[in-house]
């Protein structure tokens, strides 16, 4: 596999268009086309962006300021194969890091997606995650606080939800580096939290959750970490109760096709772990 370094590459991003009928977004998360309803009553809209390559200029981001924050650290479990043991092995070592980190007094994963790309498979169901291809942010504020309610004790919520809490997604690749279908980040700073958000309702079998869908800005700026590494991370910033008009709240992110993936390179694997990162 020949590796070339580029500071820019020009990529389309998918972004939201509002249901034409005016009525409330939606999206079902566990969908095949065999099921007969559509997976979602909203278009995507595909626009031409530029990316910047953050490699060797990591240092530039950092979680209160754009929203994500990339880092070098390997991990014991390298497998990721089976969720039992990803909880008893990877969630200890990753709760420690992120408090090590953040700053954190109490960090409580509540789920993780491993995401593998199968070009030739349309269902996207629990078990064979495929990568996002779609312009999001993982969680609105109602949302955020209903998933301290839901994953915490309730004796304990109303004393969280006081102080100061976030949501984050400790993203990385698996087994190989990502140059398939690499994950882009958008800068906190770069985004008009008034006119680019749409609240969209997301359809669990058993719950409905919501999540940001987020419409074009031309004035977005596009950041990535060209083929990054199984022992490198970034955190994603998905919500921050700490709401002082300067510090970064949230981080629109993406999938997306990188027009200089090596052709052999191998297919994307990766692993997101969701937590909910408290400080005293």
């Amino acid at each position: 596999m020949t590796i070339s370094n580029v500071d820019k590459v020009t990529a389309t991003l998918q972004y939201f268009s509002l249901p034409a009928d005016g009525s409330r977004p939606y999206n079902y998360i566990t969908w095949s086309p065999s099921l007969g309803y559509p997976q979602r009553n909203w278009e995507r809209v595909p626009h031409e962006v530029q990316i910047e390559n953050l490699r060797g200029k990591e240092h530039t981001v950092s979680l209160d300021t754009t929203g994500f924050q990339y880092y070098r650290r390997a991990v014991d479990h390298k497998t990721f194969e089976n969720d039992e043991i990803i909880e008893k092995e990877y969630y200890p070592q990753s709760i420690e890091l992120v408090k090590e980190l953040t700053g954190a007094s109490r960090v409580v994963p509540f789920d993780h997606t491993i995401r593998r790309r199968r070009p030739e498979e349309t269902e996207d169901t629990p078990q064979k995650r495929q990568p996002v291809p779609q312009v999001h942010i993982d969680q609105t504020p109602a949302s955020a606080k209903a998933r301290v309610q839901r994953h915490l004790p309730a004796e304990d919520v109303p004393k969280l939800l006081e102080g100061r809490f976030q949501i984050i997604n400790l993203w990385r690749p698996i087994s190989h580096p990502a140059y398939d279908w690499p994950l882009a980040l958008c800068d906190y700073r770069s985004v008009d939290p008034q006119n680019d958000l749409v609240p969209t309702t997301l359809k669990y079998p058993d719950h409905d959750g919501e999540t940001f869908s987020v419409k074009f800005n031309p004035n977005h700026k596009w950041k990535y970490v060209r083929g990054m590494e199984p022992d490198e991370f970034v955190l994603i910033k998905c919500f921050d109760s700490r709401d002082d008009g300067q510090t970064a709240t949230f981080t629109p992110h993406t999938a997306f096709q990188d027009p200089t993936t090596p052709p052999d390179a191998p297919l994307r694997e990766s692993i997101e772990l969701r937590l909910l990162v408290f400080y005293d």
